[in-house]
């Protein structure tokens, strides 16, 4: 029906990951697991200490990578808490795969 299209449209979010998550190998983690879920995007450092990226892909696989990122990450990292922003719908994802930017 109707509601299942719609679970199952696209969507982008940006998020931003606080805590101790640099130099835990969380932006490999991150990218392994956005790989698994057959997400898209990018994750990064930030030179404030955090690690920041955005998520495209189907809601309801979007939103997995939403609470690994709140309660998992890397197995040295600790997560003090993570903050998704500028979340909407899109037709069409904007990238080709999950990178890991520099």
């Amino acid at each position: 029906g109707a509601a299942m299209a719609e679970a199952e449209g696209l969507v982008s979010v940006d998020y931003e990951v606080f805590g101790k998550v640099q130099g835990v190998f969380f932006r490999k983690y991150t990218q392994g697991e956005a790989k698994r879920l057959g997400l898209v995007g990018w994750v990064q450092n930030t030179s404030h200490g955090t690690v920041q990226g955005q998520i495209q892909g189907p809601a309801a696989r979007v939103q997995e990578l939403q609470e690994w990122l709140r309660k998992i990450g890397s197995p040295q990292s600790r997560i003090s808490r993570a903050e998704f922003s500028n979340e909407k719908k899109i037709t069409a994802l904007e990238h080709k795969d999950f990178q890991i930017l520099k």
